[in-house]
This record gives C-alpha cells, structure tokens and sequence, in this order.
C-alpha cells in the first residue's frame, strides 16, 4: 500500500520498478489531470473540440511511453528525438497552445516516473497561474506586432512610397516579403509594423489607399510563416 506522502511528493514505483498497480495508477492520475488541464484551458479561451480531447489524452500517451523506457538511455534518446518532430509536423499554434501542450507533456514524463502528486500539484499551479496572468494586465503595455499586406500595381515604384505615412502612425515598419500576383500585374507587400498610441489604423490604410490606387490592403495579427516541409 502507498501513504499519503508517496502519491504526494515521493514516485509510486518501488525501485523503478514497473508494477501493474502503479500503471494502473499513474493512467487514471495522468487522465484525471489531462481532463482538468483541458477544463482549465476552455475558460475564457478559443479551443476546438480535438485540442481539448488533446490535451486530456496526451500526459496518459506520454506517461506510458516514458513507463516502457524507464532505464533504457538509447530509448530515451529515440523518444526525445520522435517527439522533436511533433515541431515540426504540427500547425504553428498559439503561445497558450503551446504552453498546455508542455504543460501536458511535463505532467505525462512525471506520472511516468510515478510522481503523481508532484504532477497533480505542479498541474494545478500552472493552470491557475495562467489564468490569473491572462485575466490581469500583465503585459498588456507592450506594443503589439501587426502584419500590414498592401496590394500595389505593377507600373508604381513601391519603395519609399508609403515612409511618411509609417512614420506618422507607426514606430515600427519593416518590410518583410515582395512577391508577384496577376501573371505579374499586381506586388504584394507585407509589412510588420507596430502602431502609435492611439493612432488610426483606419487612417492610415485610408492614405495609403490613394497611393495604391485603391486595390486590397489588409492590417491583421502577424501569422506564423508555414515550416519548410521535410
């Protein structure tokens, strides 16, 4: 039988050694706390239903692969060196996506060695400490990085044309991709820019307008660029 300090703080498996016991009891640890990651994550967030079944399912997947590993160095390396590749295979995602996927992962390589209280515990600090960071006002000071796209015709000489109207709403306008459109009637620019206090982003496409003869322009959040496939 196990006290109450093992499941909290010590590792359920006696000697390293993997008992049917403790598998059994390190799976429903490790559903048990991907479920209330993905509970937590749903609260005042964007998700999808496979994200969350994700992140519920993931620390049980990687606590039995670290369980079949235990003591085996070259099969930790191997598993270190698959899960890498998760990067990229993967969707670019977002910094709180990211966050819970390592959140989860940790969780499963604890519950793996047979720590699951420090896993449960750990789980729990984490959650509520993203939540509080994410609902406070902490770093809501920083300026924030937007992708300008700009469409211009192929006879307008783009470079240099719009730095005025940059430096009077932004502080930061660097010019990131020129590419061809229209069997090469069209460029499309992309900028990545940061707005002036309380300048006008509407203001701004407004004047740039009359300079690119009113084709598309297009002001959103940056966009991860799409890994290089393998």
């Amino acid at each position: 039988m196990y006290t109450a300090t093992d499941l909290l703080f010590g590792s359920i498996m006696t000697n390293g050694t993997l008992t049917g016991t403790a598998f059994i009891i390190a799976t429903l640890c490790s559903l048990a706390i991907g479920i209330f990651i993905g509970f937590m994550y749903t609260i005042k967030n964007n998700y999808s239903k496979s994200y969350i079944i994700t992140l519920a399912l993931l620390p049980a997947i990687v606590q039995v692969v670290i369980m079949l590993v235990n003591g085996n160095i070259g099969a930790g390396i191997a598993v270190a060196g698959a899960f890498s590749l998760v990067r990229f295979r993967s969707a670019p995602g977002t910094g709180k996506e990211i966050t819970s996927i390592f959140l989860a992962m940790a969780v499963g390589l604890a519950t793996g060695m047979g720590y699951v209280g420090i896993a449960a515990i750990f789980a729990v600090i984490i959650t509520l400490a993203n939540l509080i960071l994410s609902n406070s006002g902490f770093g809501s000071g920083a300026s924030e990085e937007k992708t300008l796209k700009i469409t211009v015709p192929e006879s307008l000489d783009f470079e240099g044309i719009f730095d005025d109207i940059f430096e009077r709403y932004t502080t930061k306008a660097e010019l990131l991709e020129v590419k061809t459109s229209g069997m090469g009637s069209l460029y499309k620019l992309s900028y990545s820019i940061v707005m002036r206090s309380k300048a006008s982003t509407k203001g701004m496409i407004d004047e740039m307008r009359q300079r690119n003869g009113n084709l598309e322009i297009s002001c959103s959040r940056p966009v991860a660029m799409k890994s290089e496939e393998l």
